[in-house]
């Protein structure tokens, strides 16, 4: 920036998502869930989670719902704990996950039974192999975050294709993607296909732009540097008008793929299969709709002037807060 250069102190988020196929779409059942389930009020994980799976029944949409705070608490917990502290939590929950019909003991971390819960409640409708890749998802998801918990003690820097490269697990979407498998039995051989893993992927990372996108002016607020936002400007020496510029760029040349795959997934000549397919990569293309929409509707990342702001796109910069 010139050094007479005003600092901006508004900025335009751009409408990325505005020709996404997908519209939004609720659970009938969000309402009851919402009672049911440990809600976080201000956040409204239980919206995120009943616009991320529309599809599901009653049991399915509160295990979403369940999910969905059981991140907000690993996330609670995580942010201020060293790395020896991550690692204890991740092997705890891991543990509770696998082995979810031992009590836990009174003294542990509470998270492990929080995850305890959850999981009993999903084996009442999930199938074994939804359990598999559910369970293979988390588990890269908590070692993602004890790397992320390290990589912030050490104070690394990553460089975009890092960022990525972590963030990937960090985020969680991929054990969200895999609870739209809950009730259906897709095999391990059709989940590798080509296509269908560019869609999971290309969903990740759009969920991924748009999440960060939105979070930024919270999260700079409060100098966290993880944030796709920040390590563009950093690693590419751009003002924030810029970065965002870039961000909006890149995310169109993610969507570009994601479409392509999406046209290229095979027919299975097996027609249950091939519904179940279809269920699973509309969901994810479903999922890439809730995160947004759920941004402006809850009140994590623009308090109460989200609605607002979805439609003007001006955020106004927030202050940093005091050390």
């Amino acid at each position: 920036m010139p050094f007479n250069a005003v600092e901006p102190t508004h900025f335009r988020l751009p409408d990325i998502l505005s020709n996404w196929p997908w519209p939004r779409h609720l659970n009938p059942h969000y309402e009851v869930c919402q009672k049911e389930s440990k809600a976080f009020n201000l956040c409204d994980f239980n919206l995120l989670a009943s616009l991320g799976y529309p599809l599901h029944g009653k049991d399915g949409c509160r295990v979403g719902c369940e999910l969905m705070n059981l991140f907000y608490v690993i996330d609670y917990y995580t942010d201020v704990a060293n790395e020896a502290e991550a690692k204890v939590q991740a092997d705890v929950l891991m543990d509770a996950l696998r082995n979810p019909h031992m009590e836990r003991p009174p003294s542990e971390w509470i998270g492990a039974e929080v995850a305890r819960q959850f999981w009993l409640n999903a084996l009442h409708i999930a199938t074994p192999t939804f359990q598999r890749h559910f369970i293979d998802s988390f588990e890269m998801y908590m070692k993602a975050v004890v790397r992320e918990v390290q990589d912030r003690t050490e104070h690394y820097i990553d460089g975009i294709e890092e960022f990525f490269d972590l963030r990937r697990d960090t985020c969680g979407v991929k054990p969200a993607f895999a609870m739209i498998e809950i009730e259906l039995d897709i095999p391990d051989e059709v989940m590798q296909n080509e296509h269908i893993a560019a869609i999971i992927l290309g969903g990740v990372d759009i969920i991924i732009v748009v999440n960060d996108m939105c979070s930024y002016n919270v999260e700079q607020a409060r100098s966290d540097d993880h944030n796709l936002v920040a390590v563009v400007m950093r690693s590419l020496h751009l003002d924030l008008a810029g970065a965002l510029e870039w961000i909006s760029d890149l995310h169109d040349s993610i969507v570009e793929k994601f479409l392509l795959a999406f046209s290229q997934v095979p027919h299975y000549t097996d027609p249950k299969l091939d519904r179940q397919v279809t269920q699973f990569i509309h969901g994810i293309g479903n999922w890439v709709r809730a995160n947004e929409v759920w941004s402006f509707e809850s009140e994590r990342y623009f308090g109460k002037r989200g609605r607002e702001i979805q439609v003007t796109r001006m955020v106004e910069l927030l202050p940093k807060a005091a050390p």
